[in-house]
Formats: C-alpha cells, sequence, structure tokens
C-alpha cells in the first residue's frame, strides 16, 4: 500500500517498518534473518568511530558489507566531530546504504566517556558532530540520528532535544528515529509515545521513526496509527522474533495476522541463523553468540522453560545439534506456537489479545 512506503533520503522502502540498531546483536546473520522475515531495513550494532578508523581485525569486519546485505544502515558513535566524519565516510565507501548518528545509548560506560545519549545533553556539541558528518558524506548517503526524548524529564532536557531535532532537520539529516524513553531510564518504564506524536506534529512533513515497546506486529501498526510518526524501528522486540516483521506487514496490507511460526519454522529459522553465524564468526564464537539468540527464540516455543534451559547449557556446535534436534523435530507433533505480546508477556496460538 502506497500510503504504508518510506523514504529515507534516497532510500525508498517498501513497508515502514525496520530493524534498529542492536547492541551485541544486530549483525550480519541477525540481519539476514530479519530481511528473510520481511524487515525492510536493517542497521548494523553501534560501532565507535574509532573503531572503524583503527587498521585491525574489528575494521575488517566493521567495513565489509555484503552483497545481500542491503539496504543497511551503519550506526556510529563517538565524541569527536572530525574523527565521527572520517568515520562516516570509511562506512559510505565500504558500501553503507544511510549513516545513522548516535545520540541515544544510555550505557553508563558511554555517557562517562562524552558519547551516545550524553550528547542530548551538549546541544553545540551533538550538532557539532551532526555538521561534520553531513559534510562529509551529503549527495552519497543519507545522514540520519537516533534520539531518546532527553536526558530525563526536566524542561531543560526537553528544551535541548528539540534544540537538536531542529537543527539536525535544518542541517540536512533524512530523519530522525526517538525513543520514547529518556536516557535516565534507560529500558525501565514505559516508552511514551504521546511524545512522539508531539515530535511528529512539530516537524510536520519531516520523517520521524519511532521506537519503544515494539514487541508485536500489532504495537508497530499501533505506533504509526495513533503517533502520526512514518515509520517504526523495532529493536527488543525482534531478537529471537524476526516474524514480527511479516506479521506487520501482513497487517499493514490489511491480511489477518498470520498465525505464530510452528515449532518446525522456528527451527528452520534457528539453524539457518546458526550456519550464517557459524559462516561470519567461526564455529567457536558462533556458539557463544548464538547462546543469548536461542534464549529469546525460546520463548516461542511451547516448551519454553525447557527449551531454554536446554539453550543455556548449550557449549559446541554438537550441543546446538543436539537442542534443534530434540526440540525443534518437524516430524513430531507439536504444540502450536507460541506468540509474544511484550517483554515477558507471551499467548499460545488461537488466544485473543
Amino acid at each position: 500500500m502506497l500510503e504504508w512506503m518510506l523514504a529515507i533520503g534516497g532510500l525508498q522502502l517498501d513497508v515502514p517498518v525496520v530493524q534498529a540498531a542492536l547492541s551485541g546483536y544486530s549483525d550480519l546473520p541477525m540481519r539476514r534473518v530479519a530481511r528473510r522475515h520481511g524487515a525492510a531495513y536493517t542497521l548494523n550494532e553501534v560501532v565507535l568511530d574509532q573503531l572503524v578508523l583503527t587498521r585491525g581485525k574489528k575494521q575488517r569486519a566493521i567495513t565489509r558489507v555484503a552483497a545481500d546485505d542491503h539496504p543497511v544502515g551503519g550506526q556510529l558513535m563517538g565524541a569527536e566531530p572530525e574523527a565521527f566524519a572520517r568515520a562516516a565516510d570509511a562506512l559510505v565507501e565500504a558500501g553503507y546504504d544511510c549513516i545513522d548518528i548516535n545520540f541515544g545509548c544510555p550505557v553508563r560506560k558511554v555517557l562517562g566517556r562524552c558519547r551516545g545519549g550524553f550528547l542530548l545533553s551538549r546541544p553545540d556539541d551533538a550538532l557539532a558532530i551532526v555538521r561534520s558528518v553531513y559534510g562529509a558524506v551529503a549527495g552519497r548517503r543519507p545522514v540520519t540520528v537516533k534520539m531518546r526524548r532527553g536526558m530525563d524529564d526536566s524542561p531543560a532536557s526537553e528544551r535541548a532535544f528539540f534544540t537538536i531535532l531542529d537543527a539536525a532537520f535544518d542541517l540536512g539529516v533524512a530523519a530522525v528515529t526517538i525513543h520514547g524513553r529518556t536516557v535516565k531510564q534507560r529500558y525501565q518504564g514505559h516508552s511514551d509515545w504521546s511524545f512522539l506524536a508531539r515530535v511528529k506534529t512539530h516537524v510536520g512533513d519531516r520523517v520521524v521513526l519511532g521506537s519503544g515497546d515494539l514487541f508485536a506486529a500489532e504495537d508497530c501498526v499501533r505506533m504509526l496509527d495513533t503517533t502520526g510518526v512514518n515509520g517504526v524501528a523495532v529493536a527488543r522486540g525482534c531478537i529471537g522474533n524476526p516474524w514480527i516483521f511479516s506479521e506487520a506487514r501482513a497487517l499493514l496490507a490489511g491480511l489477518p495476522l498470520p498465525p505464530p511460526p510452528t515449532v518446525a519454522q522456528q527451527g528452520e529459522t534457528i539453524a539457518q541463523h546458526f550456519g550464517w553465524s557459524v559462516e561470519t564468526h567461526g564455529e567457536a564464537r558462533a556458539g557463544r553468540i548464538m547462546r543469548k539468540f536461542g534464549i529469546k527464540y525460546s520463548e516461542l516455543h511451547p516448551f519454553a522453560g525447557e527449551v531454554r534451559a536446554a539453550f543455556i547449557a548449550v557449549k559446541t556446535t554438537a550441543d546446538w545439534q543436539a537442542v534443534l534436534a530434540r526440540w525443534y523435530d518437524p516430524t513430531r507433533d507439536w504444540p502450536p506456537g507460541i506468540r509474544r505480546t511484550g517483554p515477558g508477556h507471551l499467548i499460545a496460538a488461537g488466544a485473543t489479545l
């Protein structure tokens, strides 16, 4: 449906539901899984500008964009405008389709180094970074900004937020993604969707994506409908649940919500994810990385507790294969899968919301 398309600069997306940058999660294998299940656009996990600029194994990994990994955004974090700009240029040269500036990370270590969400308290410093990055890549790739709704709930914090928001758009950024929590909240409490609606009314035709508390396809549609944002960026809600993208596509097309994935379908996706992780990271690292994914995938299994425990105990590739063979055997007559409706909230297939 044309009304649900999303444009981020020159990127024309056929659905306004994208995978957010997720620290420690949104590597190439996760992005591939998200695309396979309907994500229109994905972002790499946030990286420090200095890692992009320092020769070595990590730099090579960051600046290698696979042919099937498009469109993909590269999200950067740092504190120095000049280094930020050089790193942005390097990501463009590597093949990233968009450069995203992180002013939203609430991790204490990040804040203590004057990065991420800290910059929401320093409008001049934040805008110097935007200006520098835009100057380095303008005309080659769209530049976007990720923000939270401020450092805290004070009037001064809100004024700083709107100062950065308005000036960033004036400088030429293509879109701003806004998480409805403050930096001080981190991941506690509810995301303030009413604030997203205020922002969208304030900026008019400029492109805003909303984020926060998107754990089900219905949440994505509801955020679009109630706030007026142009798109939504799904973060924690898609870890272990890539089906949220295909489900959102169905709802936005006016179709019924698809049934939750069967155990066999879950197993197929997990096996593919693990295979891509081995291909990308090597067998030893893949086992460690995929453990946290397995724990999240287990939430959709009708025997979630037992499967979670099995994934926690995994140490080797053989262990992985044993879990898949036992708990995702496609020849068994499994009960229906489970649908996630929120953090820690699940419902069985056939139940009503």
